[in-house]
């Protein structure tokens, strides 16, 4: 526990202290300058934290929603119906799994120029539609929580398929939902490889890519106390997340585990 936790006291203690304080070495005592250092990076114009935390915040918020939602619905659609591809269709999902980001990147890139879609949320946010890793966990999640004869019974009281999804099985598969929105949240929250090839306007860059451009910024510039300062406010909504939805990770991974 001590070793997990001592990198955040130590954020947490070189956040209070000035940027001379910091270069003299580390201490186990809080400073003065927790607010003066606040203030100074509140205050610098290339550095629009605010709108940065805002815009990091719409767009995890949107992403969670969206991969969650229809990597549901694609794991729903694989669980209950029988086609011919099944297997291949599945098969070709989770080989996308193997792929890294960075491989398809390029293309992805010049695909989004094409498009004009260049210093846009939608490229950081309808791609994640398409998430094998969280359409995998669902799916390993309705193999035993979600028996076939509860969806048939709905379609034979005359229920659409939408509408046996949205009422009957998003409940039932409500712990999944929940463990893979935290996890989905957290990876676009702290995203940084996309969003910096994709966002140039200082107005719609997030909070990844500005704790980047203060840490790169020049040596006669370049102050530590902002940069703690700055990494601290960008890790608080994680750990509230993590705090307030951990009982929901414990218990989606448990069943999911067991069930699966």
């Amino acid at each position: 526990a001590f070793i997990c936790l001592f990198p955040f006291y130590v954020l947490t203690i070189n956040a209070t202290r000035a940027h001379s304080a910091i270069q003299k070495g580390f201490s186990f005592l809080p400073g003065k300058s927790l607010l003066p250092n606040l203030r100074k990076l509140l205050a610098n114009d290339n550095l629009p934290v605010l709108s940065a935390m805002f815009n990091s915040f719409f767009i995890a918020i949107c992403t969670a929603a969206f991969t969650t939602y229809f990597s549901a619905l694609t794991a729903y659609a694989i669980h209950t119906y029988e086609f011919k591809i099944k297997k291949v269709a599945m098969s070709f999902i989770l080989m996308i799994m193997m792929v890294p980001t960075q491989v398809s990147a390029l293309g992805f890139i010049r695909q989004m120029n094409t498009m004009g879609l260049t210093d846009s949320f939608i490229p950081l946010i309808i791609p994640a539609i398409a998430a094998p890793v969280v359409f995998f966990f669902m799916l390993q999640y309705m193999e035993g929580a979600l028996p076939i004869e509860v969806v048939e019974a709905a379609r034979i009281d005359g229920s659409g398929e939408y509408k046996t999804f949205n009422r009957i099985v998003l409940p039932i598969i409500k712990p999944a939902i929940s463990v893979q929105a935290i996890f989905a949240f957290v990876t676009s929250w702290n995203n940084y490889f996309t969003p910096n090839l994709l966002l140039e306007s200082k107005g719609k860059k997030t909070l990844p890519i500005l704790i980047a451009q203060l840490r790169s910024a020049d040596f006669m510039k370049f102050d530590m106390g902002q940069v703690y300062i700055l990494i601290a406010i960008s890790i608080i909504p994680v750990i509230i997340v993590y705090l307030f939805f951990s009982k929901y990770i414990v218990q989606g991974v448990a069943l999911g585990s067991v069930k699966g």
